[in-house]
């Protein structure tokens, strides 16, 4: 234990904060970066030996990302604050990639509605059904989870996916789901669940513009393909 390098032992422009400060955030690793946000380490391990594991741990940073309370917990070194900070980090993440910043986002292709979601959703390990709702403009009102779980009609309900369109006075919406495989190919049943859709949205007045299925970095748009 008393070998343990400490953050105090390094040169002053080796460690961490000072780094950054003295050549940019863009001078330090990954695990650099974290150090600065945890702050502090263990009784038998620095910040950095921590970090360096963490990362080590969770595949690197787009593990670190996708990982619950419970899995950092299992990490040792790290309780409920660590395990919160970095809750919120991986929460920040996201929201800096996809809309929920009240900025105004709007729709001219299939690609604007994929990119939306694209990064929230490509390391899910389950399936989540997500609506775009927009206004007559195409322009992006609000994005809101509808269902987890394989996506099938006995599921996928007309009402849940429709009520909250209709509370926000959408002129249409976009649905988007993932395949945790990383295929984005539709299913038989994506697409009978889009086309049971679509008969809803013409009876009740909130366009269908598209079904947006999320792979691993790649998806398919059913409008494109001629499925919608």
């Amino acid at each position: 234990m008393g070998s343990l390098l400490r953050i105090m032992d390094l040169p002053e422009n080796e460690r961490p904060r000072e780094k950054l400060l003295r050549y940019g955030a863009d001078e330090l690793s990954n695990s650099e970066l974290l150090a600065i946000i945890l702050r502090t380490g263990s009784n038998s391990e620095n910040i950095l030996n921590l970090c360096s594991r963490i990362l080590k741990e969770t595949d690197g940073l787009n593990g670190l990302m996708e990982c619950s309370a419970n899995e950092f917990m299992s990490i040792k070194g790290i309780g409920e604050a660590k395990a919160s900070q970095l809750l919120a980090l991986a929460e920040l993440s996201k929201r800096f990639k996809s809309f929920k910043s009240g900025d105004e986002y709007k729709i001219s292709e299939p690609r604007d509605a994929a990119l939306l979601v694209l990064e929230s959703m490509r390391y899910l390990k389950k399936e989540f059904l997500k609506i775009i709702m927009l206004n007559t403009k195409n322009i992006v009102i609000s994005i809101k989870d509808v269902s987890v779980g394989s996506l099938n009609s006995s599921i996928v309900h007309p009402r849940e996916v429709f009520s909250e369109a209709i509370k926000k006075s959408s002129a249409s919406i976009i649905i988007c789901h993932n395949h945790p495989s990383g295929d984005p190919t539709p299913s038989g049943e994506d697409i009978s669940v889009t086309k049971r859709l679509k008969e809803c949205s013409l009876l009740i007045g909130v366009d269908l513009l598209d079904h947006i299925i999320i792979g691993n970095g790649t998806y398919i748009s059913l409008k494109e393909k001629g499925m919608l």
